[in-house]
């Protein structure tokens, strides 16, 4: 019984180490390997205002009163032919002035539906209204780069490309919380891993802030999907398409208000990425999907299924092996095992308390923000079991 302990222990301590950091380091090796002796066709082309594609600017909301008039002078900073670039906001059931606000704006295109369906169905009624051959996704709430929509473009020149994801960045300002700058954090460090997935192969999931598709590889997705951005993208790579990143198109947008709205989204996230594994199930099939099925598994499966189990399990079962483990030697490695997770989470717990009194340091936030993300998986779970059928959620509110 001990042994078997042991071996569930290690096996733990390895998915957890992969997870988080063992395959950005596998990566980063991979894409290496691949750069210095393979034939690299992903570079970007300069494409000319006359070989420009046409393409639909799709905005969703819900209740964006506030941020039209923001929204509205950035769409009209973006660097592409006037002549060329459709804007169309789909309104999910508003209740606020949104649609009103829009009505002062020219060649913009509003859809409404006052029922509020969620952001899965607006996206199903508004694709059927679109008929250039992309279209650029991204939220209300988030700012592009003056260049975004000309760097999509030129790398759907690639027939390979069936989906383009731009980089999300969260705007972090003094006095900002641990919301924002844990988001913050973790997003860094997801766009790094998003750069190595697409210079390896294809990234794994596209994020709704900004990402673009050809048209005609769109299918309507049930009404109920949480994830509409992921379930879109992974779908497009399903088919053999590419997922293509970069970081030079992004969009920006402000952390959540506090960590209790930001909770509200890692628990839909978590939701959703539970549901999108269960969907995308013929994906886990390593053997005919292959380097996207290895991807898929080990930066996205692995996070949202078993590993947050791994991790709060190897607190208990150190403490069992450094109690009952045979030998002087091994009970002190396990000891020590569990003396550096209690040290860990004393660590978050400060960043927790920290937090509460306005006090950020990234020494304490992110491991904080850490055990936060992973704890939320348990109560996507929950979220999930309970909100069966449903597409729509409580939007958490931005500072």
């Amino acid at each position: 019984m001990i042994l078997s302990l042991e071996v569930l222990f290690w096996f733990c301590l390895f998915l957890v180490f992969y997870t988080y950091l063992g395959y950005g380091i596998l990566m980063c090796f991979l894409v290496w390997l691949k750069e210095k002796f393979g034939k690299d066709v992903s570079g970007q082309k300069m494409v000319s205002d006359e070989d420009l594609p046409e393409i639909t600017l799709f905005i969703t909301a819900y209740n964006e009163e506030e941020i039209v008039a923001e929204k509205m002078a950035n769409t009209s900073a973006l660097d592409y032919p006037k002549s060329k670039l459709k804007i169309l906001w789909v309104i999910d059931g508003s209740n606020d002035s949104t649609i009103d606000r829009l009505k002062g704006y020219d060649g913009v295109d509003v859809l409404h539906e006052p029922e509020r369906k969620g952001k899965t169905a607006a996206i199903n009624r508004g694709m059927q209204h679109v008929a250039t051959s992309l279209v650029v996704f991204c939220d209300a709430n988030s700012m592009l780069n003056q260049q975004a929509l000309r760097i999509i473009s030129a790398l759907f020149m690639n027939s390979s490309v069936g989906c383009v994801s731009g980089e999300k960045r969260i705007a972090v300002e003094e006095g900002d919380g641990v919301s924002s700058k844990g988001e913050s954090a973790y997003w860094k460090y997801e766009s790094f891993l998003k750069s190595l997935d697409s210079r390896f192969y294809s990234a794994v999931g596209a994020a709704g802030e900004l990402f673009a598709i050809r048209k005609e590889l769109f299918e309507p997705m049930p009404e109920d999907t949480l994830l509409d951005d992921f379930m879109l993208s992974m779908g497009i790579a399903q088919k053999g398409y590419r997922i293509a990143y970069t970081p030079d198109a992004y969009a920006v947008e402000r952390g959540s208000l506090n960590i209790e709205e930001e909770a509200k989204r890692k628990k839909r996230i978590t939701a959703g990425g539970i549901q999108s594994i269960m969907r995308l199930a013929p994906l886990l099939n390593l053997f005919k999907y292959g380097k996207l099925s290895f991807q898929y598994v080990s930066h996205r499966v692995l996070r949202w299924s078993v590993t947050p189990f791994a991790l709060f399990s190897l607190l208990p079962m150190s403490l069992w092996l450094a109690l009952v483990a045979g030998g002087k030697q091994l009970s002190n490695m396990y000891c020590l095992f569990f003396v550096l997770q209690l040290l860990f989470y004393a660590v978050a717990f400060i960043g927790y308390g920290f937090s509460k009194i306005g006090m950020h340091s990234k020494m304490f936030y992110i491991p904080y923000y850490f055990v936060f993300m992973n704890l939320n998986v348990f109560l996507g779970i929950y979220y999930l079991l309970n909100n069966k059928g449903k597409g729509s959620w409580e939007k958490a509110k931005r500072r």
